[in-house]
């Protein structure tokens, strides 16, 4: 569910928590919980406005995210060649 609320960030905007509840079977309180992990990871802020709380994307720690997951893919494909090798022989 948190990859995609982060697609839907990227996406849309900044939303609010009834914009991200829509579409899916989670309450409220799920969303804002998903949101609480992801804001304390930094890939989204949250802002008040009003009553309402706006959620936007920090695409700034998504793209720190991004190099990291590249660097354990590559790490992967290294051990899986490895493997791959011993396995022929």
């Amino acid at each position: 569910m948190r990859l995609k609320l982060v697609a839907r960030l990227s996406q849309g905007g900044p939303q609010s928590i009834v914009g991200l509840t829509r579409g899916t079977r989670l309450t409220r309180q799920a969303i804002t919980k998903h949101l609480h992990v992801l804001s304390d990871a930094g890939l989204v802020r949250g802002t008040r406005r009003g009553r309402e709380s706006l959620w936007r994307l920090d695409p700034q720690r998504l793209d720190v995210a991004y190099r990291y997951l590249d660097l354990i893919s590559k790490r992967w494909d290294v051990a899986l060649r490895r493997l791959k090798s011993l396995v022929e022989e």
